[in-house]
């Protein structure tokens, strides 16, 4: 009986494992494109088309109801021209029609 339970132990850890990977290869499919919409949106906003963006945060969100789709959410840092500013974008598990929220600050880079 205790075989049993160690396998059964080793068959959630593995589904666990597979998940994480799944999650992490999505967040990597997505990264790109969040980037750009952030980047695209922060050009915009501070005036600075040389402006560049980083990667702060990313994570998958869960559906919203049942047989709803995954999403990943990044904070993404732009930066440029002296400015700099904090988006959240959400992409769809396809990574198509990205969404940069608003601007969580706007704050002049020091000198």
């Amino acid at each position: 009986m205790a075989n049993g339970s160690v396998m059964k132990g080793i068959g959630a850890a593995a589904l666990v494992l597979a998940c994480a990977a799944q999650q992490q290869r999505e967040l990597q499919h997505s990264q790109e494109a969040a980037t750009v919409t952030a980047v695209r949106r922060g050009q915009f906003e501070l005036g600075c088309p040389t402006a560049t963006g980083q990667v702060l945060s990313s994570t998958m969100l869960e559906p919203v109801g049942w047989g709803g789709i995954e999403r990943a959410e990044y904070t993404i840092g732009v930066s440029g021209c002296g400015k700099q500013t904090t988006y959240v974008v959400v992409c769809p598990e396809n990574a198509s029609g990205c969404v940069a929220t608003g601007a969580r600050n706007n704050a002049p880079t020091p000198q």
